[in-house]
Order: C-alpha cells, then sequence, then structure tokens
C-alpha cells in the first residue's frame, strides 16, 4: 500500500511540473508546498491540462488514503516529496549544464524515488535496515534508469523541445545540441551518445552491490526488473545512429525474457555480463571514449564475472509472476514518465 500511494503522489507532483499552462509564479509554490498537501484532506487542483490531471482532481482521494499509512511511511513519503518539489523547481528555470548538474537532476527526479523505495522496503522490515540507509547505493539505482531514459529519448526530447543532455558534455560535438540530429553530424552525434552511455554505466558496480543485499522476492523483482531493462537499452542504443532517427527499444521477446529471468543476483550479474559484453563488442576503436568505456566495461565485468552455470529461475505460480510484473512495470512506468518516454517497456508489452 505505502508504495502505491508513493506512486500516486510522486504522479500528481510530476503532472504539476510537467504542465505547461500553469505559470510559474503559481507552479514555484505549489511545488514547495506540495508535500504539506498531503496533511489537507480538502487539497485538489482543478486546472491541470495534463492527461494525468485525475490525480490533481481526485487529490482528496490519495491524501486520505496516505494519511491512512502508518507514520513511518507517511514520513518517508512527504520527505521525499518535499525534496523533489524544491529540485524540479530549481531546474524549471535552468537547463542542465554540467555532468554535476546532470546527476542532480537525476537525484531530484529519479534518484529521490530510489532513495524513498529502498526506506520503505526497510521500514516494512522486509529488508535490513542499510537497505533505506545507504542513499547512495539507492540513488544509483534512480540515475541509472533516469540516465537510460534521456539518452534513449533525445529526439522525443527535441520535436517536444526539452532539453536534458548535459552541455558539458553535447557542447564538445555540436554548437546547438539540436544540430546532432541533423545528418551531417551522424558521427559527431553517435560519438557524443557514447559518452553519455560511458557515463551511465559507471551506475552498474552500485546497481549490482544494492541488488546483491535485497533478501524479499517481491522486492528483488521489484528493483531488478527494470534495471535489466535499462542495461538491455544501453546496449541496444550505443553506437546506434537510430537514436537521432527514431525510438530505438528492446523487443517485446526480449522484455518478457528479462522480466522471467531477473530472480536473482546471480542471473542479474550475468543479463549484465552478457549486454556488457555486446557493448563491448560495438566500441569503435575511434571512439573519443572507447578507453573510458573499456575501462567501466572491465569494472562491471569483474563484479558480475558469472562463477558457474546461470542460476535457474524459481518456478512460481503464474498469479505470482504477473503481480510481480506489474510491480515492476509501475516502477519503471514512473520513472519513465518522469522524462517524458510515457509508457515505452508498458507498450512493449502490448504493442
Amino acid at each position: 500500500h505505502a508504495v502505491c500511494i508513493f506512486y500516486l503522489v510522486l504522479r500528481a507532483l510530476d503532472t504539476i511540473e510537467d504542465d505547461m499552462t500553469i505559470s510559474l509564479d503559481v507552479k514555484v509554490p505549489m511545488l514547495h508546498e506540495f508535500h504539506s498537501y498531503l496533511y489537507q484532506p480538502d487539497w485538489r487542483y482543478m486546472e491541470s491540462k495534463e492527461k494525468d490531471r485525475q490525480v490533481l482532481e481526485d487529490f482528496p482521494t490519495i491524501s486520505m488514503e496516505f494519511r491512512n499509512l502508518s507514520k513511518v511511511y507517511q514520513d518517508v513519503i512527504s520527505d521525499i516529496c518535499h525534496k523533489m518539489g524544491v529540485g524540479m523547481a530549481e531546474f524549471l528555470e535552468k537547463k542542465v549544464d554540467s555532468q554535476r548538474e546532470w546527476d542532480k537532476y537525476c537525484h531530484y527526479v529519479a534518484g529521490l524515488v530510489g532513495i524513498g523505495l529502498s526506506r520503505l522496503f526497510s521500514a516494512s522490515e522486509l529488508e535490513d535496515p542499510i537497505v533505506g540507509q545507504d542513499t547512495e547505493l539507492a540513488n544509483s539505482m534512480g540515475l541509472f534508469l533516469q540516465k537510460t531514459n534521456i539518452i534513449r529519448d533525445y529526439l522525443e526530447d527535441q520535436l517536444e523541445g526539452r532539453e536534458f543532455w548535459p552541455r558539458e558534455v553535447w557542447s564538445r560535438y555540436a554548437k546547438k545540441l539540436s544540430d546532432l540530429a541533423k545528418p551531417e553530424n551522424i558521427d559527431m552525434a553517435v560519438q557524443c551518445l557514447n559518452e553519455l552511455i560511458t557515463n551511465a554505466l559507471h551506475h552498474v558496480p552500485d546497481v549490482l552491490t544494492y541488488l546483491s543485499r535485497l533478501k524479499n522476492q517481491s522486492v528483488f523483482n521489484f528493483c531488478a526488473i527494470p534495471q535489466v531493462m535499462a542495461i538491455a537499452t544501453l546496449a541496444a542504443c550505443y553506437n546506434n545512429k537510430q537514436v537521432f532517427r527514431g525510438v530505438v527499444k528492446i523487443r517485446k521477446g526480449q522484455a518478457v525474457t528479462l522480466m522471467m529471468d531477473a530472480t536473482n543476483i546471480q542471473a542479474v550479474k550475468a543479463i549484465m555480463y552478457q549486454y556488457v559484453e555486446e557493448i563491448y563488442q560495438k566500441i569503435p576503436s575511434t571512439d573519443p571514449s572507447s578507453n573510458k568505456t573499456q575501462q567501466i566495461i572491465a569494472s562491471i565485468r569483474t563484479m558480475s564475472l558469472p562463477g558457474g552455470p546461470m542460476a535457474s529461475r524459481h518456478h512460481y505460480s503464474p498469479i505470482y509472476l504477473s503481480c510481480a510484473m506489474l510491480l515492476a512495470a509501475l516502477s519503471w512506468q514512473y520513472l519513465s514518465t518522469i522524462s517524458k518516454a510515457t509508457e515505452e517497456y508498458v507498450q512493449a508489452g502490448e504493442n
């Protein structure tokens, strides 16, 4: 219940941030004060034009369920909402310039989700206290997913007038970020893409350490499935010109296989190993980031070297697997929608 309410509360906060019809002088105070609305039984917002406006119009229903949660869960959700609202407001009026700012933006919109979920897992006693206390690892879980979305969705964001790639990186390859979409700049564009993917891969060791601490099977599936989807997506995007021409996404069958296999840490390590090897085989010798890419892949190899045959997946009931996949899909969908790449992984199972 706590995770579901957390999801709905963050969806409401995200809907306010996304709504371009709300003026900044109204939006900024709303983002700053949003956490306080959780304790106001009648607060709702009826003027949104966003497709998810129902979560704002029916917010009293959500806030009532929030107030019915144990105080330990309320405190986590309220605290994360406060921090996220402040962070969202900060980036409303500025673009992402440095790689440090890229990490900061991704922390606000996704790292905090990982931290909040981890604190809920520990508060429920489904996981050990260290899972919720180690905010650095939890933050990396969110950053890896968010950076994957931002990298993959270059063209979609460009078409809708949004820019999330850090200027510090793309300015070495083009005068304007939009120039990377021009056919005559495709070689430089791919080099920029490869550098950002290399940056994202640096979170994989933290992801593996985090997942290795999880003991509860439902929590493990919930956390692991989005991460293996992300590494598969990065492998598909690496050195791929199609990122600047259309949508790159993993195949339906591939997505289903990942969902079914990612049920224990040895299986996840084997999956990570498989996809970083796929990236390694595609590294161009002339790529400016080739040495850095090889170095981070070497680190990931060390952590994920299969110690034997890949652990066979457990035989769970169809109902259990359906529930686990639904939870994973909700988690992945939330992090996807924040970067405006709505439902790509959900659609992968529908198309």
